[in-house]
């Protein structure tokens, strides 16, 4: 394995944790940072896209849980595929824990871009498979 590739793939996990770190603790300018400006997020089918349309899902699903005490992605089974210097893409299933407990759970298929030297989303896809009756969020998260 060449050194580039060692050091994109951690850049890469880098880049997962800090979307559901800043995520979860709502501090959604620093997941902004995360984006390139044309990227897509399409959830549950929906896409979002542009910078903008992705912010409106973070602000979005703030304004529909008042009240949640706490939320907490888990992200495990990271496959990281480079397809060149530039480009990847990646898979890997989330769970999320809030005020009840287990919340929901599913997965994230991802492409990633390297833009003046940092690895960002280029699109993320999630799809939920389940979430408990007690659910704190909408069922299109």
């Amino acid at each position: 394995m060449e050194i580039w590739q060692v050091t994109a793939r951690e850049a890469i996990r880098d880049l997962v944790t800090r979307y559901n770190a800043n995520g979860d603790t709502g501090r959604f300018a620093r997941v902004r940072e995360l984006f390139v400006d044309d990227a897509v997020m399409t959830i549950q089918g929906v896409p979002h896209r542009g910078i903008e349309a992705i912010m409106a899902v973070f602000t979005g699903t703030t304004e529909s849980t008042p009240g949640l005490a706490h939320v907490r992605h888990f992200v495990a089974t990271h496959q990281i595929d480079l397809i060149d210097e530039e480009h990847a893409t990646g898979r890997a299933y989330f769970a999320v824990l809030t005020d009840v407990g287990l919340d929901h759970w599913g997965r994230y298929v991802d492409e990633y871009r390297r833009v003046d030297g940092r690895w960002l989303f280029a699109s993320r896809a999630v799809t939920l498979d389940g979430q408990v009756p007690e659910s704190l969020f909408p069922r299109t998260v």
